[in-house]
């Protein structure tokens, strides 16, 4: 049985890099709402309680009874969690004077406590809320404080019951790492037994039973996801997985062929289909964002359905949905945030099973999985690239031409990166026509042409991002490239936005 933690999500935006941080610890968790409790799974070794966008007093906070999970099971509340552990046991939680966002450095703590075993003097935290908790019920115990936050972190006096109020599983809390392995090692006990090699095998096992001899199908988009997905069930099923790859016309240039030959290269059975002239059809004029987001979806859902269905006796649908996926597409405050996840559409209009079998996996685990299938490792350092390809990175209505500029000039850029040593080192790149024309010169000729952005970002799970420092020696010679070389652009910049407030994507 595979021992796991819990992580109550009251809808903090850093819940699954909670999850991510703990998956580093090789130890399996699981992302919930707050109220979804798994009762009677004996594999749980404990439980934490994310941040919230809420006030712990507000009349719309998300709260539940702990009463069934408190002494059962060792507790670890983060900001929110903290607060409402001791809000909701006596103790007093109030508006801080000012926000309390960035960084602060523990100035006292416990350093014969458990969960801060390790942590040095003056560690570094970060903050981030606007209420503090200003008094502790009577068998708290305060083990932690800042230069600003008298009240940092609790524990429960007789209890495995913790809270701090910073946020531990961020990156610029300096051993934010140590507190949370304090927990889940020493604290829970977990034996850090979750690895790659593990997930393959037993995985491989469930698929197989899962499946039998039923015949299944799979949509490939090029990605590493439906790729390594794809490899996963072929290593349990062979022959009876039968792959599609639907080129929509706006992935990058020469794409649909060079990954063809990969999926060939690793022996899988795939299908190419060239819709193109489908999807610019019904895209033509379609100026608004989530329409052609919606437009694209539904058309690769229709043309993935009609060539599914010239194989005979499949029962079963399997997607590259990975963790993030499910969790944001499942958002317990009922927001849509991606309206192309695979998570949807097709099970219901093809009336099948589905399989998903990297749905418990962040995208490093991915790629973690893909090394340990042996699988090529420019499949694995893929970029992500967003379902609707190119369609997104053009503001505006979709036309061939303009089609044909991007993938021109996204290809200069990516080449690029490569050959100066770059691509690795960053999360995602591209290029975006931007629906502007600008004045130029050419030779002794005025232009009136269009302008593009460079789009380039690092990141370790795409929740976060910033806008990567790439040399102005290499910015330079790949703007003048663009110029030089791709017909109808004569004028090139970069976006400097950091996620948030921007996103990665323009749309």
């Amino acid at each position: 049985m595979q021992e796991k933690i819990i992580i109550l999500d009251f809808g903090s935006q850093t819940t699954q890099l909670i999850g991510r941080r703990v998956r580093e610890l090789d130890t399996y968790c699981e992302i919930v709402p707050y109220n979804k409790f798994p009762k009677e799974d004996a594999s749980v070794k404990g439980v934490i309680l994310s941040g919230s966008p809420f006030s712990v007093y507000d009349k719309d906070a998300f709260k539940v009874d702990l009463s069934e999970i408190r002494g059962k099971y060792p507790i670890l509340g983060i900001c929110y969690g903290a607060q409402f552990l001791s809000y909701t046991n006596g103790g007093k939680v109030e508006p801080a004077g000012t926000r309390e966002y960035g960084r602060a450095h523990l100035a006292s703590f416990c350093k014969d406590n458990v969960l801060l075993k390790g942590v040095r003097e003056g560690s570094q935290v970060w903050m981030s809320h606007g209420d503090t908790i200003t008094a502790i019920p009577d068998n708290f115990k305060k083990i932690a404080s800042t230069d600003k936050v008298e009240i940092a972190a609790y524990q429960v006096e007789g209890e495995q019951v913790w809270g701090v109020q910073f946020h531990p599983e961020v990156f610029h809390s300096e051993d934010g790492t140590q507190i949370l392995k304090n927990f889940v090692v020493d604290v829970c006990g977990c034996k850090q037994d979750w690895s790659p090699a593990s997930f393959i095998e037993s995985t491989v096992a469930e698929l197989k039973e899962q499946l039998g001899d039923d015949k299944v199908v799979l949509g490939l988009s090029g990605g590493v996801d439906s790729s390594v997905a794809a490899v996963l069930l072929n290593k349990a099923i062979g022959k009876n997985l039968t792959c599609i790859f639907v080129d929509h016309g706006m992935l990058r240039k020469n794409e649909f062929k060079n990954v063809m030959v990969d999926y060939e290269c690793l022996g899988l059975n795939v299908i190419g289909v060239d819709a193109s002239e489908k999807f610019f059809s019904e895209l033509a004029g379609v100026v608004e964002p989530e329409s052609k987001r919606k437009i694209i979806g539904k058309g690769f859902i229709d043309v993935f359905d009609v060539e599914a269905h010239k194989i005979k006796d499949v029962k079963w649908l399997a997607q590259g949905t990975i963790y993030p996926d499910c969790i944001e597409s499942l958002s317990i405050t009922g927001t849509v945030i991606k309206s192309h996840h695979n998570v949807g559409g097709l099970p219901e209009k093809m009336n099948l099973k589905l399989c998903e079998p990297l749905r418990l996996l962040f995208k490093d685990e991915v790629r973690r999985v893909g090394r340990e299938l042996g699988m090529p490792e420019h499949l694995i350092t893929r970029h992500p690239f967003p379902g609707p390809g190119l369609a997104v990175r053009i503001l505006g209505d979709i036309t061939p031409e303009k089609v044909r500029i991007v993938q021109d000039a996204d290809d200069i850029f990516i080449q690029g990166l490569r050959d100066w040593g770059l691509y690795d080192k960053v999360w995602q790149a591209g290029v975006i026509l931007l629906p502007v024309q600008s004045v130029g010169v050419m030779g002794d000729e005025r232009t009136y042409e269009r302008a593009v952005a460079l789009r380039a970002v690092t990141s370790t799970d795409a929740m976060t991002a910033d806008w990567a420092h790439l040399p102005y020696e290499f910015l330079g010679k790949v703007s003048n490239d663009i110029i030089n070389k791709v017909k109808g652009v004569n004028r090139v910049t970069y976006d400097i936005s950091s996620k948030p407030p921007a996103t990665i994507e323009w749309e």
